[in-house]
């Protein structure tokens, strides 16, 4: 027997929202706001761009390792005094990253910023989750999901403003006053929430850590190091011998940090996979559009920013809708519905080349915007909502999981495609022409969104035979 006890928040459950909110917003902005600042970087620290690039790798890898860490531990110690703790980290070693006098200094923080995030990314789901009644549970959940979206997608855009004006360090000593607030905040209007005397699962955690860096640094990475390189066998072997030790672990220890039971929930087991297929499916077209853009559209970045912006536009309006509609209606027909719209637009999007307008290619990013929105918001709620209360916190840790596994592998597999086709389309051609790199281009692109478009689909077919999440609502 364990002790258990809940104290709920005297506070409005929006008010709570708004301290998740900023921490959830802080740290998906820093996945992406990063990476308009390499160049400044590499310049002034006097490095390679294959190094410099480390200060985005480390920070996706370190919190892929540790979301469902953590949200364990928020299930064990009380997701506040983990999210409050995260956010002390990420506020102190953003610091430490805008102070850096060398690139391996930085990227060192960054790793602690990361740890920081992954606390905080973890944790503000369950918190969500238990302050709102189910009846309101679904709008909260997608409004999250509209913050996830924005904090990703508008970091280029606001870090190229900050480090044009500011400087590189900007970018991140922009977080401290934000994060002090938020801090300061959370101690104060956060509830307690569970505390749970168990035992911390310190082998499964080792080795689920040591698994997924492994297995997402041979897929970020192999397309570089080459697919047959000892690199890609070594990572992939220490992978695996890692997941099978891991899942040898926890179904033999009294406390798991993952119950792997709850993959036998299929509501849970198809929302993390409808999600994780969402995901890869978004950054193939995340990744290669700007490329589209700039080389065969000719665009300034602040005009590719333009037409790109349709798309986390009308997902912001659409995801706390679609959340609002996820508590009045089956979930499965929105989320259903989003992936098929999603995976339309990808195909209609695998026909554009040089003379598409750049008005009909903004279109189809709101089509996507839309569908992206409508999946969101219900397949997080269903997610969290499919879970016992006291593991909500390994639930959140593993929906934020799926999500940047799928950020990775989908921006990975759409390089290797569009390089591999685009290669082999000028196989034999010595000095192709400027017309011939343009249809190599084109030809590598549409390749590479089809196949995101496929994922889409299959994602859309695993939805829409999700089952059971009406009464797992009604208990949660």
């Amino acid at each position: 027997m364990h002790a258990e006890k809940s104290i709920e928040s005297k506070h409005n459950p929006w008010v709570i929202f708004s301290v998740v909110a900023m921490c959830t917003f802080m740290s998906t902005l820093d996945s992406s706001i990063v990476n308009v600042a390499l160049p400044v970087i590499q310049k002034t620290l006097g490095t390679d761009i294959h190094i410099v690039q480390w200060t985005v790798t480390a920070y996706l890898l370190t919190i892929s390792c540790l979301l469902p860490i953590f949200g364990r531990a928020g299930d064990m110690y009380g997701q506040r005094k983990i999210l409050t703790a995260g956010m002390s980290i990420f506020v102190l070693s953003s610091a430490a990253c805008g102070f850096s006098l060398s690139i391996w200094m930085l990227v060192a923080s960054r790793v602690i910023q990361a740890v920081g995030a992954s606390m905080m990314m973890s944790n503000g789901p369950a918190i969500i989750a238990t302050s709102f009644p189910p009846q309101e549970r679904g709008r909260a959940l997608g409004s999250i999901g509209t913050i996830v979206a924005l904090g990703s997608v508008t970091g280029p855009a606001l870090g190229g403003i900050l480090v044009g004006m500011f400087g590189w360090q900007s970018i991140f000593f922009i977080n401290i006053p934000i994060g002090i607030i938020a801090f300061s905040m959370g101690r104060i209007l956060l509830p307690k929430g569970l505390h749970k005397d168990e035992t911390f699962d310190f082998k499964g955690s080792i080795l689920f850590a040591l698994s997924i860096s492994s297995l997402l640094l041979v897929v970020s990475h192999g397309g570089k190091w080459g697919w047959e390189s000892i690199q890609v066998f070594t990572g992939t072997s220490i992978g695996v011998i890692s997941l099978l030790l891991f899942i040898s672990v926890e179904n033999n220890v009294r406390h798991p940090m993952l119950d792997l039971t709850l993959f036998s929930n299929w509501p849970f087991l198809a929302g993390n996979l409808s999600g994780l297929l969402s995901f890869m499916a978004m950054f193939s077209n995340a990744i290669l559009l700007p490329f589209f853009l700039t080389n065969i559209g000719g665009l300034s970045p602040s005009k590719v920013g333009l037409i790109i912006t349709p798309f986390p536009l009308v997902m912001g309006i659409t995801a706390p809708i679609s959340g609002y509609l996820s508590e009045k209606i089956r979930p499965v027909f929105l989320t259903t519905l989003g992936l098929s719209i999603t995976s339309t637009g990808l195909f209609i999007m695998s026909g554009i080349n040089a003379e598409t307008s750049m008005v009909h290619i903004a279109f189809i990013q709101a089509l996507m915007g839309l569908g992206n929105g409508l999946f969101q918001s219900p397949n997080n709620n269903s997610v969290i909502s499919s879970v016992p209360r006291e593991k909500m916190g390994v639930a959140g840790g593993m929906n934020a999981l799926m999500r940047n596994i799928g950020m990775v592998t989908g921006t990975a597999m759409a390089v290797s495609i569009f390089e591999n086709q685009r290669i082999g389309y000028l196989e034999g051609v010595l000095e192709p022409t400027a017309v011939q790199n343009t249809s190599a281009f084109i030809h590598g692109y549409h390749n590479a969104i089809i196949t995101g478009a496929v994922i889409a689909a299959i994602g859309a077919f695993i939805s829409i035979n999700r089952k059971g999440y009406a009464s797992a609502v009604k208990t949660g």
